[in-house]
């Protein structure tokens, strides 16, 4: 990290009372049970999401089955989504049972078509000019970082919209004990503020500094370590890292006990699971239970899940992945749902891109564009699906080719936009967090 990053985020954990000044949220009294959080899901590499929901129609499968004749997943194995008045259109990857059962409990969305964009696209504006293109399509870290900041016209901001969505909300977390935003999937952008910045906390082991607990027998080394960081403070960057270490050893001094403790509750839902993505979400629910000792009113999770880069070998490390995405989603809205959460959190996913409709060689598939993405949570308005689904036609009206990178119908913003407004975000907040939002119409898709 340069200099002046450096120094923009040290306060952060140190000075989290102090955001309290900041956001234009900051005249709202937050209540005792006036408690919302937002989880992300990133799906790193970009997740084929034309296998996660396919058409289960007898037309709309035959003509996906004839397109993706070396990856198609069999008709019979798709699990059915079933919409209003019984409609069955799609169904989900058949490694998806858990959320399947989200969606028949109307806990889960399916937002279509979603991805970055500058304004709205169509397939004629997208072959005539590329002064409306998103910069640098179809890579995977300017398209992350995209996501991420939901600026998509340039790779290069600093700040991601989790991060901005922060800073404007830290007027309702002035009591809070440790930074409104924590990520299980180590420093990311989506959780960088211009303000704030994300704790970075373990899925196992202690979290804090060896031999520097608040117990007795550490009680005078820490004593020597707390005298030691308040000593020269004159140089700016000194003073930023003393600060960042006073932050941090607070935050792990409140938050070690809570992420050590074994939780007979949260143990019934996770007890089973040994994955690194279910470990994460453990973590996190381990810190949504304690809300109410940390006085948290709004709080930002990240967590991550890898490999979606699926160029070979797609069907079987699709099976895998999606088994590990389905059990540990699936118990952590269970376990929301076991601590009285359930309506106060909501989980949805980002990805790079969505891949190609035609499959490689190899059997998998390449970089493209638009993506379908979930939202989870007692506060969704699920069964349902949000947006349009592309045409499945190579080179037809929504195909930025001719290998099936579907043009998004559903900006980032929107998506975001939706999320953020959810959490208390009004229109000022909104248009700090998404600058671009005015570009798009509606600038919300009403599943929460």
């Amino acid at each position: 990290m340069q200099r002046r990053g450096f120094l923009k985020h040290a306060g952060a954990l140190a000075g989290t009372a102090a955001l309290g000044q900041m956001g234009v949220l900051a005249s709202r009294a937050a209540t005792a049970g006036d408690y919302q959080a937002l989880v992300c899901i990133f799906l790193y590499g970009g997740n084929d999401t034309n296998n996660m929901v396919v058409p289960i129609d007898s037309a709309g499968y035959a003509n996906y089955a004839q397109i993706r004749s070396t990856i198609a997943l069999p008709q019979a194995q798709l699990l059915p989504l079933a919409e209003a008045g019984g409609v069955l259109r799609y169904g989900f990857h058949p490694a998806l049972p858990g959320l399947q059962s989200l969606w028949n409990a109307g806990n889960l969305a399916v937002v279509a078509n979603v991805g970055t964009l500058v304004q709205p696209l169509t397939r004629s504006q997208y072959l005539q000019s590329s002064s409306i293109k998103p910069d640098t399509l179809f890579s995977h870290i300017d398209q992350q970082h995209q996501w991420q900041s939901s600026i998509s016209n340039t790779s290069s901001s600093s700040t991601g919209w989790g991060g901005r969505l922060a800073d404007q909300l830290a007027g309702l977390n002035v009591n809070a004990s440790v930074p409104a935003m924590i990520s299980t999937g180590g420093n990311n952008l989506f959780v960088t503020g211009a303000a704030s910045q994300a704790l970075v906390i373990p899925t196992s082991g202690s979290f804090g500094l060896k031999d520097f607990s608040s117990s007795a027998a550490d009680a005078a080394r820490r004593t020597a370590l707390v005298q030691l960081l308040g000593l020269d403070q004159s140089a700016d960057l000194v003073l930023a890292a003393q600060n960042l270490m006073t932050g941090a050893l607070a935050s792990s001094a409140t938050l070690n006990p809570i992420l050590s403790t074994t939780d007979a509750t949260l143990t019934a839902r996770f007890g089973a699971l040994t994955s690194g993505f279910s470990k994460q979400l453990l973590a996190i629910a381990k810190v949504i239970e304690a809300r109410s000792a940390l006085g948290a009113q709004r709080q930002v999770f990240l967590a991550t899940l890898g490999s979606f880069d699926t160029h070979s070998n797609q069907p079987n490390t699709q099976q895998t992945l999606y088994t590990e995405l389905d059990a540990g989603l699936s118990a952590f809205h269970g376990a929301m749902a076991d601590i009285g959460a359930d309506n106060s959190v909501t989980t949805f996913t980002l990805s790079d891109f969505s891949r190609t409709l035609q499959s490689n060689t190899n059997l998998g598939t390449d970089h493209a564009w638009g993506a379908h993405h979930l939202v989870i949570g007692g506060a969704v308005k699920g069964g349902q699906l949000y947006g349009t689904m592309p045409t499945l036609e190579l080179g037809g009206p929504d195909d930025a080719g001719d290998e099936g990178r579907f043009i998004p119908t559903i900006a980032v913003d929107q998506y975001a936009a939706t999320l953020a407004a959810w959490m208390g975000a009004d229109a000022a907040a909104l248009a700090a967090v998404l600058p671009n939002l005015p570009a798009f119409t509606p600038g919300r898709l009403g599943f929460l």
